[in-house]
């Protein structure tokens, strides 16, 4: 008597010898990007060189008890490291996380010193106090409008404007209307490793923006032009 069938049938079967196969390589490039050899890598988890070295050229079918180390050492989610895109394949799969009571969508995944993010601003009567920190930022306002303070300059930034300055001079941002604003930002922590992942990127997230507990910083009163 046949055995009955899973569902899916040999669809699913070939899903998941397609998803093992790419396994393997995704191992190998996350192992290049990090810098590590075989023998560093076997020292952080656990795994003899010989079964790493397997399981990236596909010798070896992976299995959890192996993918658990792996994933917590390249500080990745179990499915980005199981599921993840085709090597090579550029999209990116956006996955909101919350940062400081604001929305924020990594857009970058590369390990690097630049990350790019998409950041939805609440309108709020609470917002960051000015802090510092090694490193630069580039916002662009998508919608909204930002109050931006760099050292003693105040500025309002609409749609469609843009800022870079060096985050070691102490600012701040925030919404600046009625509504949310909605950016997007580049930076990058001096000194950072070139291996930074997104959990070091949302480190310097955490920096950019800021403590929501504490009150903002007061207007400064606009002086009249001469007449």
């Amino acid at each position: 008597m046949d055995s009955p069938r899973r569902p899916g049938g040999r669809a699913a079967d070939a899903r998941i010898d397609a998803t093992l196969d790419r396994i393997g390589p995704r191992l190998q490039e996350l192992r290049a990007r990090s810098g590590l050899t075989l023998a560093a890598l076997s020292q952080e988890t656990g795994i003899s060189k010989s079964t790493l070295s397997r399981l990236e050229t596909g010798q070896r079918r992976p299995s959890l008890e192996l993918l658990l180390p792996l994933a917590r050492v390249h500080r990745l989610p179990l499915d980005d490291l199981v599921g993840g895109p085709e090597t090579g394949d550029p999209r990116i799969r956006l996955r909101p996380r919350r940062v400081n009571g604001r929305t924020v969508v990594p857009l970058t995944r590369q390990p690097g010193q630049r990350h790019a993010w998409k950041v939805i601003v609440p309108r709020t009567t609470v917002a960051p106090a000015m802090s510092t920190h090694a490193g630069s930022a580039w916002i662009y306002v998508l919608s909204g409008r930002l109050r931006l303070i760099v050292g003693t300059r105040d500025l309002a930034l609409g749609a469609g404007e843009v800022a870079e300055f060096d985050t070691r001079v102490p600012h701040w941002f925030g919404s600046d209307g009625e509504h949310d604003a909605e950016i997007l930002t580049i930076f990058g922590g001096e000194g950072t490793p070139g291996t930074a992942n997104e959990e070091v990127a949302l480190r310097h997230l955490d920096e950019v923006l800021g403590d929501p507990t504490a009150a903002a910083p007061p207007r400064v009163p606009r002086r009249p032009a001469r007449r």
